[in-house]
């Protein structure tokens, strides 16, 4: 992987990017850093098409800047953004280069590599206010879409017995491994799938992906779930609600907890 293409946005209208967001990630945009009212998105030069993207924000009457941002100007660009994440007094999420933080009750410690999950995104910081809520002791987790691997750590900082992630991503999965590593994580079962059928079940499934993936694996991770069973969802806008609710009814899975920041959703459902 030489090189990314970073695509600039400007001047977005409010709600513009989480849904633009959402759109990139299935093109196999990875990596996005948002301000006020501005986008960045990043994707690996060989899989960037220009002719989807054009398509896509002639649809929506977008412009955008071009960039090739070469490897090793990678890390320095992605350091200089990444700042610690802090919720509450729960979990703390910081890089090796930060100080470090004690008044919290979990402190992560990633390297802030290409990797989706870095905590600093509504998606993953639900996930982390809804985990918070949960029992882990003891339990067996699966992470499905794992990235950084953010919450598989928390999960075994929280007393999980087992955990298994997957991500269908090599980069990431290097990455999560880095990650599982520095943080004493190393017995976390980590593979390099796009399918999340694992022949066995769990007690808690988490799921931070976006809602076609969500849909299309639904059968899978519900028949994975132990009766009582938690799945947790995130990666989601508010317009995907009722799709989810929908699928939710067929497999007997009712809503206990649901999260909302900005346009984005964090929903969770018992078995």
């Amino acid at each position: 992987m030489d090189q990314y293409v970073k695509i600039s946005f400007n001047n977005l209208q409010p709600g513009q990017k989480e849904i633009l967001i959402a759109q990139l990630d299935t093109m196999g945009f990875d990596g996005f850093e948002e301000r006020e009212n501005d986008l960045d998105a990043f994707i690996p030069e060989e899989n960037y098409d220009d002719e989807r993207l054009s398509e896509l924000t002639r649809e929506n009457k977008l412009d955008f800047t071009k960039n090739i941002i070469k490897q090793e100007n990678w890390n320095q660009l992605w350091e200089s953004n990444f700042h610690p994440v802090i919720v509450d007094d729960f979990v703390a999420v910081r890089a090796d280069f930060h100080e470090p933080i004690t008044t919290v009750r979990y402190e992560i410690v990633i390297t802030p590599k290409m990797s989706f999950g870095t905590g600093h995104h509504a998606t993953t910081n639900m996930m982390m206010r809804q985990m918070k809520d949960i029992d882990f002791n003891n339990k067996k987790v699966f992470d499905f879409g794992t990235g950084t691997g953010i919450l598989a750590i928390l999960a075994v900082k929280m007393g999980a017995t087992s955990v298994t992630a997957i991500d269908n991503d090599e980069w990431s999965i290097n990455n999560a491994k880095e990650n599982f590593q520095k943080n004493n994580s190393g017995d976390i079962d980590l593979r390099l799938s796009d399918r999340p059928l694992m022949n066995q079940t769990f007690d808690i499934i988490v799921a931070n992906i976006t809602k076609n993936i969500i849909l299309d694996n639904f059968s899978f991770l519900s028949g994975q779930l132990n009766k009582n069973g938690i799945l947790l969802l995130s990666g989601l806008l508010e317009d995907d609600e009722q799709d989810i609710l929908e699928e939710s009814k067929k497999y007997s899975l009712t809503q206990s907890a649901r999260l909302k920041e900005g346009n984005w959703l964090c929903m969770r459902f018992l078995r």
